[in-house]
């Protein structure tokens, strides 16, 4: 049987995306781990490997479901927030019962909270074709202290598209990569994915 939503997700108008997340909601998490989702693991453990401190606040920037979040609390972190532009990937993520706060945020970028107040950020899956625009990584960079370690993922489609590129670039002038390995994304679908994580500068 096709996959009911991983077949959509970057062939939709991206006006329409917070739309297909809110209906995907219910059935994520299955079509995915069905699937062998495995960049959550792999970045959990990537950021668990430089970061001081895993008690300190940690921002799950863009956390859906909570399949990233339920990787990181499995490697150790303590203290997790998150945020995202689907309310119906929020009621599934606050039934995990691993995030101290849950935000709802919209398109526009505007935050209910301050980027700055989080030494660790973690968005899994979430700069990429199909999700945020190229232009989130830099902004997410911008509101971060010197210092935090931000820890992202660019699948196949992203790394093939410039604007991801570029912005990446212009990050990496000022902050420096302490991580950066490709590897399996979803392998059902024989995906890979790269994983990163940047100390601001």
């Amino acid at each position: 049987m096709a996959d009911k939503f991983l077949d959509k997700v970057y062939d939709t108008d991206p006006d329409r995306l917070t739309d297909l997340y809110d209906d995907w909601a219910g059935d994520y998490d299955g079509e995915l781990i069905d699937n062998g989702y495995a960049t959550p693991g792999r970045l959990a453990r990537a950021l668990a490997s430089v970061a001081e401190d895993k008690n300190a606040p940690l921002l799950d920037f863009g956390c859906g479901t909570g399949l990233g979040g339920a990787a990181l609390a499995a490697v150790g972190f303590r203290t997790l927030d998150g945020c995202d532009v689907s309310e119906g990937m929020l009621q599934e993520a606050r039934m995990k019962g691993i995030y101290r706060n849950l935000w709802q945020t919209d398109e526009s970028g505007r935050l209910p909270f301050n980027l700055s107040d989080y030494p660790l950020v973690a968005a899994i899956g979430v700069i990429s074709t199909g999700a945020a625009p190229a232009e989130m990584l830099p902004y997410i960079a911008r509101l971060m202290s010197p210092g935090a370690l931000l820890a992202f993922s660019y699948n196949d489609h992203t790394l093939e598209d410039a604007a991801y590129m570029d912005a990446l670039d212009s990050v990496t002038e000022t902050a420096s990569i302490l991580f950066d390995a490709v590897g399996d994304h979803i392998p059902g679908l024989g995906s890979k994915s790269r994983v990163y994580v940047l100390e601001i500068g």
